[in-house]
């Protein structure tokens, strides 16, 4: 099942067994043998998406809401279980038979949609449409463009990756807050010294991990590395800032900077954000869906003010901005090129008074918690009870320049599977920086 927008990370495995899971009808009568014909009028575009509370709910409210106020356009939705959606959505697609709307990740699945023809061109819609456009975050938009033109719209909420510290630990320690990756590292034997982790990090599960490298390899190349790598450049990974990246990896290893048995805690449990909230760990980089977990599971921890945030520091050289951010930009909605004319019509409707309209935005940040993909929400964000976390969510999403999205979402499955497997083999010390780049420039472009 999709986890709440605050706790969710299960969606960033892209290998998800076929089949896992039932597909569980919402509302509507397209099932999950539908299509884009759908039923009812010629206009009725179909839409798919994902159960699980409150997601679920807020995107069947925003359906309803969209039907009532347009009884001759209206959206027939059904949801799925999380891994049997990832399936379903494959299996469709493939045969021709997608949803008038395709909800999804951007990235890696997108492009693959787009080589594959079944995807719209929505480059001169937006166009068209500025100010549909202009009301969401620039830095949305990446994992939504394919070779330089747009194929889905934004949707939905934002996630970056924060690096977070326990503010009482640091006091303790007569730590400052590091403004730069070598101060962060020159912390750690003060709080080795006192039997604390300088950095918590869930080592068994591999995306933790991939944490790091997204930053680092930001911070000292700026976007454009792993954009080539995207791109499908050949040996892209050779670039010197990847070696330089892997190399500090391995250095903060080999310095103790995860603690002890890192590579034994799980994410799946929450055991790193326990590390962190329990005064064990000074610092821990995740997602920004752990502050809910924390605050529900960390007693005091949160509601206290002993928990911090910042965005990643730069590293002293480095090209890039640290203004910007990597995490999940949002989440987006593509048009199937198989849909009819009306049906294609009808999400264009959608995508102009529908999706993300003043209701959906308040459920977001209310229910879910989280901060939605569009500007201008400051007033509702300061209501939250958790607003100063909200706020800086906000303005580092709309403040970046380059919002990167994580790895393992931008590129394929078997790229991601690869990625993935060598980061473990990076942090074990079983490949040397130069054979993990000889590694992964064999799976660009796979």
């Amino acid at each position: 099942m999709e986890r709440s927008p605050i706790s969710r990370r299960t969606f960033l495995s892209l290998t998800a067994a076929a089949g896992a899971g039932a597909a569980l009808a919402a509302c509507g009568s397209s099932g999950p043998g539908g299509g884009s014909s759908g039923g009812g009028s010629a206009s009725t575009a179909s839409y798919w998406f994902l159960t699980g509370q409150p997601g679920e709910g807020i995107r069947q409210a925003a359906a309803e809401r969209f039907n009532k106020a347009n009884p001759n356009n209206k959206l027939q939705f059904t949801a799925f279980e999380n891994d049997a959606y990832k399936q379903k959505i494959k299996t469709a697609i493939g045969a021709g038979q997608a949803p008038t709307l395709i909800w999804g990740w951007g990235g890696g699945g997108l492009k693959s949609y787009v080589d594959a023809g079944q995807v719209e061109d929505l480059t001169d819609w937006f166009g068209q449409n500025a100010a549909v456009k202009d009301k969401l975050f620039p830095s949305s938009f990446g994992p939504a463009t394919i070779n330089g033109k747009i194929y889905a719209m934004p949707c939905e909420t934002v996630q970056p990756i924060i690096l977070y510290y326990n503010k009482k630990v640091f006091e303790q320690a007569g730590a400052k807050v590091p403004q730069s990756f070598e101060e962060m590292m020159a912390l750690v034997p003060t709080f080795k010294n006192k039997g604390i982790a300088p950095f918590s990090l869930a080592g068994k599960a591999r995306w933790t991990n991939m944490m790091w490298l997204e930053f680092l390899l930001d911070r000292i190349g700026g976007p454009d590395v792993f954009n080539a790598v995207f791109a499908g450049e050949k040996d892209a990974w050779s670039n010197p800032a990847v070696l330089d990246m892997l190399t500090k990896i391995q250095g903060m290893v080999a310095a103790g900077a995860f603690g002890k048995g890192f590579s034994s805690v799980d994410a799946a449990g929450n055991a790193d954000q326990a590390l962190l909230y329990t005064g064990k760990a000074a610092m821990m980089l995740h997602g920004g869906w752990t502050y809910g977990s924390m605050k529900n599971d960390g007693g005091k921890f949160v509601s206290s003010g002993q928990l911090g945030w910042m965005n990643f520091p730069p590293v002293e050289g480095g090209k890039g901005d640290p203004a910007d951010t990597v995490g999940n930009p949002g989440q987006y909605l593509a048009i199937s090129s198989k849909a009819s004319a009306e049906q294609k019509e009808t999400a264009k409707k959608f995508f102009q008074t529908g999706v993300l309209d003043q209701e959906e935005v308040k459920a977001w940040v209310n229910e879910g918690g989280s901060v939605p993909v569009v500007k201008g929400t400051e007033s509702v964000l300061a209501a939250s009870p958790d607003a100063d976390f909200l706020k800086f969510v906000y303005d580092t999403s709309v403040n970046a320049k380059v919002f990167a999205q994580s790895w393992d979402q931008a590129l394929s499955p078997t790229a991601a599977e690869a990625l993935l497997d060598n980061i473990a083999k990076l942090f074990q010390n079983q490949v040397s920086p130069q054979q993990w780049v000889t590694n992964m420039n064999q799976v660009i472009g796979k």
